[in-house]
């Protein structure tokens, strides 16, 4: 990685440290409207996650940011670079990581990443110092050799990640890293996007899986039905969309705790074990009146832990996503 990509990655930076700018950024289908007008900005050196449910306008989003696809409206600048009157600059900036594995099989790793790294004009010393680094950031130095179809899922994972990064990119956008890997496999990516992180590489992150981007992201934004519901830090949206509910834990032989979570269904009441959850309402006393008139014991109460998923599903709901 270059010293020039190093960078604070402060909320408060200053907009000259903007890798990815959105602005105003729509895609219409005909009729349809996939992504309304996006306003994001990703500063340099932080891991910025992007979460939504299917059908929200992530891919798309993410999508015309790359190039890929075309906008309707607005703009996206890379490190500076509009993605359409200045593309060749803008996505020499972008390392592009998709869900999708993009390696071809019947090549070694060290085969792929030469071939990778020469589509970025990559040539010679440079081009073989290049692999052997992101042949280490995978993990994979000691299997250089090998085809790619002898591979693992998890290996291919962390193949791919390398591909996107052999020519060093200033914004690094995985999506979905670490679908169908093992446990190892997943740390090291854990450990090897702290890593580039440490650099001063700035990183998108899309995953459904919540503790990925509590564990990883400096700041998140959700997006629902083509929009940004919600932006900031994880303390910041649990502070503004998280509130816990509330946890009843019944003292009783099977019978007592069913009959209070019978009571406590209608007050909306879901049972887990001898434990009942309550999502966030204004008063609590008419449940905990129901349970206690069942005669069952009441052992504890307290407050639900404020979670990612619980800011998640707050805002975009619980009804199946198909799209």
């Amino acid at each position: 990685m270059n010293r020039d990509n190093a960078g604070p990655g402060q909320n408060g930076a200053a907009a000259s440290d903007a890798v990815l700018e959105l602005v105003g950024l729509g895609k219409d289908y005909g009729a349809r409207t996939a992504v309304q007008a996006i306003d994001l900005v990703i500063r340099r050196g932080e891991i910025f996650g992007l979460l939504g449910p299917n059908g929200a306008g992530k891919t798309t989003t993410i999508s015309m940011a790359c190039g890929v696809v075309p906008p309707s409206r607005g703009t996206a600048r890379i490190a500076g670079h509009d993605i359409r009157s200045d593309a060749f600059a803008a996505k020499r900036a972008i390392g592009l990581v998709p869900q999708d594995l993009a390696l071809y099989d019947d090549l070694s790793p060290r085969q792929n990443l030469a071939f990778f790294g020469q589509l970025y004009g990559l040539t010679g010393a440079e081009l073989a110092r290049r692999i052997d680094w992101a042949l280490g950031v995978a993990g994979l130095g000691d299997r250089a050799g090998d085809l790619v179809k002898t591979f693992s899922g998890g290996m291919k994972r962390r193949l791919n990640l390398a591909a996107g990064l052999i020519h060093q990119p200033t914004l690094l956008v995985l999506d979905e890293p670490t679908v169908g890997v093992d446990p190892q496999s997943r740390r090291h990516i854990f450990d090897s996007i702290r890593a580039l992180q440490a650099r001063g590489m700035t990183i998108l992150y899309t995953s459904h899986y919540m503790e990925e981007v509590e564990e990883l992201c400096d700041r998140v934004a959700i997006m629902d039905a083509g929009a940004v519901v919600a932006s900031g830090t994880l303390a910041e949206l649990r502070a503004q969309h998280g509130a816990g509910g509330l946890e009843v834990e019944i003292d009783g032989d099977g019978d007592a705790i069913a009959a209070a979570a019978a009571a406590a269904a209608p007050l909306g009441g879901t049972r887990t074990g001898a434990v009942l959850r309550f999502e966030p309402r204004p008063a609590y006393a008419p449940a905990l009146a129901a349970i206690e008139a069942t005669g069952a014991q009441i052992k504890r109460i307290g407050a639900q832990r404020a979670d990612l998923e619980t800011v998640f599903l707050a805002l975009t709901g619980r009804g199946l996503r198909d799209a």
